[in-house]
């Protein structure tokens, strides 16, 4: 098998993060940070810088397809709590996979009819998981080939957005007077969250890095680089529109950017864009870390053999899509981040956590790790704080479904027998007990 270089595993990372969220939740962390929306995108960004090293750290040192939850079971061992961690991972990346449809659902019918319909927008929205699912099932190959196209035209277009944008910029409502308060700017960029997941994702393609000093790089670049992206996009985002124009169309205000610069081409552009980014997120979603969760929570470990991992991969990726489908149409947009922003910022925490605990193994600061934990630990007290006093629905679901994970797992895991294996990764087994001899 090739092994894969710098450009690659950067590209595996910006692809992971440029996906729906940008698109689905700018308008809504616009209505809550108003002109301070770039301010509530670099301390998202920054936040994930922090875990970003510890992710690095922890790739270095444990590279496997595992990836996030390998790193859960090194720190605190094969045991129920990992499992909850593991099956709270795999509903998060549910949650990301039917917020990316749902975008996508928002931007096809503002295309094809000029505004939102709701009906297309659920036909739009399952029918892509549905289309992807299949293109999967087809083979790896062929969904890596589409995968890398739609990167780079995304990333292509959106650069070309913020040049252009630039153009019709008025810096009016960026003004400190039209901020809002410290903590609706966190929570804007806590909600927005969800765009810097992705990151990880390199985590999981570790092992087939021909040179392990790429994942450091690979790591820090493609955050660094998505962040001046994202507070780009913002910055000329509320240069173009008003807050009142970006929260009547807040699922598709990136398109309505556009349009003073370059018209209804502008809106057309920018909506392809969205359309290639949220689909090449949910493509990446259904075959990576998504299915290695399936594998994970069914059978313990990451199957050994290429042909077993195949049969589970598609039966996990079946399972995987129906549940996006029925999250994408059943749950609005807002409903759907602060869930999955919730389980992300936990499960990061924790892998912060855990390069805090195993910093001698890593060769880690032990500081940069305990500040990544306390920043998230206090970013998701800070999001469930403000969603019980402004949106105790949305909570509730959150809350919900959090708890319906537990008791999954734990019934699961007491009915079928079933714990998580020492190993994950077979190949990872092999090269520690190699290095015990």
């Amino acid at each position: 098998m090739k092994k894969i270089g710098f450009l690659e595993a950067f590209s595996i990372g910006v692809g992971g993060m440029v996906g729906g969220g940008i698109f689905a939740v700018l308008g809504l962390t616009i209505d809550l940070a108003r002109g301070a929306a770039p301010i509530a995108f670099l301390i998202a960004g920054l936040i994930a810088l922090i875990t970003a090293y510890s992710y690095a750290k922890l790739s270095v040192r444990f590279p496997s397809e595992g990836g996030t939850i390998e790193f859960i079971v090194r720190a605190f061992g094969n045991n129920l709590f990992s499992s909850i961690i593991n099956n709270l991972l795999l509903m998060s990346y549910v949650v990301m996979l039917s917020l990316y449809a749902f975008a996508f659902g928002s931007y096809g019918s503002a295309l094809i009819t000029g505004h939102e319909i709701a009906w297309l927008h659920k036909l739009l929205a399952g029918s892509v998981i549905i289309f992807f699912v299949f293109i999967n099932l087809l083979g790896a190959y062929l969904s890596g080939k589409a995968e890398d196209i739609m990167v780079f035209v995304k990333v292509a277009i959106l650069l070309f957005f913020i040049v252009v944008g630039l153009k019709t910029f008025h810096g009016e409502q960026l003004k400190p007077e039209y901020w809002t308060s410290p903590i609706s700017i966190i929570t804007g960029g806590l909600i927005i969250f969800l765009a810097y997941e992705g990151f990880e994702l390199i985590a999981n393609a570790a092992k087939d890095v021909e040179d392990p000093k790429v994942l450091p790089k690979a790591f820090y670049a493609s955050v660094i680089f998505v962040i001046f992206l994202y507070v780009s996009i913002a910055i000329v985002t509320l240069g173009n529109v008003s807050f009142e124009v970006a929260k009547k169309a807040s699922d598709y205000v990136l398109a309505i950017a556009a349009k003073p610069s370059l018209g209804v081409f502008g809106f057309v552009l920018i909506g392809i864009a969205a359309l290639l980014s949220t689909a090449s997120a949910i493509n990446a979603t259904i075959y990576g870390a998504g299915r290695v969760g399936y594998l994970v929570a069914k059978l313990g470990e990451i199957p050994e053999t290429f042909e077993e991992k195949i049969k589970n991969g598609y039966e996990g990726m079946i399972i995987i899509g129906l549940l996006g489908v029925i999250f994408a149409i059943s749950f609005n947009v807002e409903n759907i981040s602060v869930a999955g922003s919730l389980g992300f910022l936990i499960v990061f925490s924790l892998v912060n956590l855990a390069n805090f605990k195993l910093y001698k193994e890593t060769n880690s600061n032990r500081i940069i790790p305990l500040i990544g934990f306390i920043l998230t630990f206090i970013s998701a007290i800070i999001l469930v704080g403000y969603n019980f006093v402004h949106n105790p629905s949305n909570l509730a679901n959150a809350v919900i479904a959090i708890l319906g994970v537990i008791l999954f797992t734990y019934l699961y895991l007491k009915l079928e027998n079933h714990t998580l294996k020492r190993y994950l990764d077979k190949d990872l087994e092999k090269k520690e007990t190699s290095n015990m001899l």
